[in-house]
């Protein structure tokens, strides 16, 4: 424990030398104060207070947002240390490679953690001074934040598994902004695509709900839209967060960070320095 406990100290500071929490948290309170004032709007049309609508839009925002800032922090963790030749020198330390991960994992997601907090926290400060009822919103708030620690994670054990793949971190950088295109775009816009097509049939009513848990972004909104009173507020896919059992998206946005992180270490043991 005090292995990774170190290598996460070291990894922290690099960030704070590179200034990725200064930026993570630049984007999360710019993005967050925005769509706070954009979201206050449709208050009195769904009858919500200020905050759940405030919620709903920034479960929007985490979507897109939270996996893109955690790919970037991870894309070079490993493919950065082969570029510079200090893997070879790292990995002649009393440390095992999973060790060497956690570490990475931990320091990541500190940094994580700061900006959603500030991001969110800001955006709820906003909120609640636009409405005195708005603090019956705090829980969905605190339901919010969990969650995108865990939707983070989830790409952040992507991101490993991505860096030992490629190896270079410009071919690493690629793969991570591609796949962020497909899991978070894209996906969604195939499965619209495959609704309209089906009519109603086989696939809407048996495979589109497993099509959306299997994805770990749609599986954070629809948990966070399942028990938010601003939901009519929503649009497009997230409709579904009506007919999906909230119970199913939690145990999708649970399982999702080990899996990711399971899979970055296997391919990490593979990469010979």
């Amino acid at each position: 424990m005090n292995k990774i406990l170190a290598t996460a100290h070291s990894e922290f500071i690099i960030a704070l030398r590179n200034r990725w929490v200064a930026i993570s948290v630049a984007m999360m309170v710019l993005f967050s104060l925005v769509l706070s004032a954009a979201g206050s709007a449709p208050t009195g049309a769904v009858g919500a207070d200020n905050l759940s609508v405030t919620v709903a839009s920034l479960t929007s925002l985490a979507v897109y947002l939270v996996p893109l800032v955690a790919l970037l922090m991870s894309f070079d963790a490993i493919a950065g240390e082969i570029e510079r030749g200090t893997l070879p020198l790292v990995l002649t330390y009393p440390v095992a490679r999973g060790e060497l991960v956690l570490g990475k994992f931990i320091a990541h997601l500190a940094i994580l953690s700061i900006a959603v907090l500030a991001g969110y926290g800001i955006a709820a400060v906003a909120a609640i001074a636009r409405d005195s009822n708005a603090l019956v919103g705090l829980p969905a708030l605190f339901r919010l934040f969990w969650s995108s620690l865990f939707l983070g994670a989830t790409f952040l054990g992507v991101g490993y598994g991505i860096s030992a793949f490629a190896r270079k971190p410009s071919a690493a950088a690629g793969l991570v902004i591609g796949l962020w295109l497909v899991l978070i775009v894209l996906y969604d816009l195939g499965l619209l695509a495959a609704i309209v097509a089906d009519d109603g049939g086989t696939f809407t009513t048996h495979y589109f709900p497993w099509l959306l848990l299997g994805n770990p972004a749609d599986a954070f909104r629809i948990y966070n839209l399942a028990a938010s009173d601003a939901a009519a507020a929503t649009a497009g896919l997230t409709g579904a967060a009506n007919s999906i059992p909230a119970a199913h998206a939690l145990i999708s946005i649970l399982v999702w960070p080990v899996i990711a992180t399971l899979i970055a270490w296997l391919t990490f043991r593979k990469v010979t320095p």
